[in-house]
């Protein structure tokens, strides 16, 4: 096998081990929820299709890494139909991305992707705001650990439109009968409970960047389970000030957009990890409907490079300091640009079938994968030094 999606192979056949080694240890440390060795065998095998196959990661190119005459069958059985449960690995690759990158913070993040046609599981037509228009296809939320150098998807959610949740179809796609359909946001929410009840000894700051959603409530939710948090908040959002550190300032509902622009006098110059930007932190609370007004941070950012780049945050959970919470948001640029540099190249918006079930089984291969190809420059590295010295 060459991991050949990030570096060449060293010569001697250095990196080439590595690479075969490397997989070997992540293989050990994940799947060992797989009841079957066959299992086990067929999941690293699965990954490292998923890391060489060139173009497309279809089950038929991804079948070529399985011996046998019925390789594209058995590979579809192991996808679609085999019982083995993805979350145990999914746990199993939070822990060990947590041991191996040590992450900063974790990110939500949604994200569509398209497909032609209405057969693959939970594609249906989804408004995009920044685009201002319907997308044909797959809306699903991640949950990655990232840092400023790395990013690591461990969690996917599936957003479900009604068509798929009702009769044959339901059926058909595998869908278990305690899962439902619901908005982005009630996806979101349900991305990040998950998440929380699942942190333990891997809680971060919680970093949630998506549009059209109520970011209170979020930032509200994180807040009870006592998870600092940057919220992507959109200009529209109601707010109030929060007399108690501005009590200069009126009491009335405001939306972010014009707390941000108004109180020009709170503005400052200052660097963050984007590069000089001008910044605002305005103390501010729910609005009145909401039933438990926590106090929040509403954060402006104008990057001076792109000033009419406005960027609106909410933080609060915790102790964070405006300078750590501006670069707690630009993690989310890094995993914008993993997800294009490394997801996308291992194939985790590659399934086409109507199977649910498949479809996290293969994401979550493809997460391993997209951990295996982050680790392995490193790998190549220490490989070259030992059994290839110059």
């Amino acid at each position: 096998m060459s991991l050949s999606l990030l570096e060449p192979r060293c010569r001697d056949g250095g990196c080439e081990f590595a690479d075969r080694a490397l997989l070997a240890e992540v293989g050990a440390q994940l799947f060992g929820s797989l009841q079957r060795g066959g299992q086990r065998r067929k999941a690293e095998r699965y990954v490292r299709g998923l890391l060489s196959s060139t173009g497309r990661k279809t089950l038929r190119n991804i079948a070529a890494h399985f011996e046998g005459g019925a390789a594209q069958q058995s590979v579809h059985h192991f996808i679609s139909e085999s019982p083995w449960e993805w979350m145990p690995v999914r746990h199993a690759l939070a822990a060990y991305t947590h041991r191996r990158l040590d992450p900063e913070a974790w990110v939500v993040r949604p994200t569509v992707i398209p497909k032609v046609g209405a057969h693959s599981i939970g594609v249906d037509a989804h408004y995009l705001p920044h685009l201002g228009q319907s997308v044909n296809g797959q809306q699903a939320v991640g949950a990655w650990m990232a840092s400023r150098h790395h990013a690591v998807p461990v969690d996917w959610r599936l957003r479900l439109s009604g068509r798929w949740l009702s009769g044959p179809l339901r059926e058909r796609a595998g869908i278990p009968a305690h899962i439902g359909g619901g908005t982005l946001e009630e996806v979101l929410c349900s991305g990040v409970s998950a998440m929380v009840a699942a942190a333990g000894e891997l809680r971060r700051p919680v970093v949630v960047d998506a549009e059209s959603v109520d970011a209170v409530a979020l930032a509200g939710r994180l807040a009870r389970a006592g998870l600092p948090y940057v919220v992507r908040v959109g200009p529209q959002q109601q707010l109030r000030l929060d007399r108690g550190e501005l009590p200069r300032y009126g009491a009335g509902e405001r939306t972010a957009g014009e707390l941000v622009t108004s109180l020009t006098r709170l503005r400052r110059r200052t660097h963050t990890a984007g590069g000089p930007a001008t910044v605002v932190a305005i103390p501010v609370v729910a609005p009145h409907a909401a039933p438990h007004p926590r106090a929040m941070t509403l954060v402006g950012q104008w990057p001076h490079r792109a000033p009419e780049r406005q960027e609106l945050w909410l933080t609060g959970g915790g102790t964070l300091s405006l300078s750590r919470a501006l670069r707690l948001a630009r993690l989310s640029d890094v995993v914008a640009r993993d997800f294009a540099a490394v997801s996308d190249r291992v194939g985790v918006r590659d399934f086409t079938g109507r199977s649910f079930p498949g479809w996290h089984r293969h994401t979550t291969l493809a997460s391993v994968a997209h951990l295996v190809a982050t680790l392995a420059p490193h790998a190549r590295r220490t490989a070259a030094q030992t059994l290839c010295p110059a």
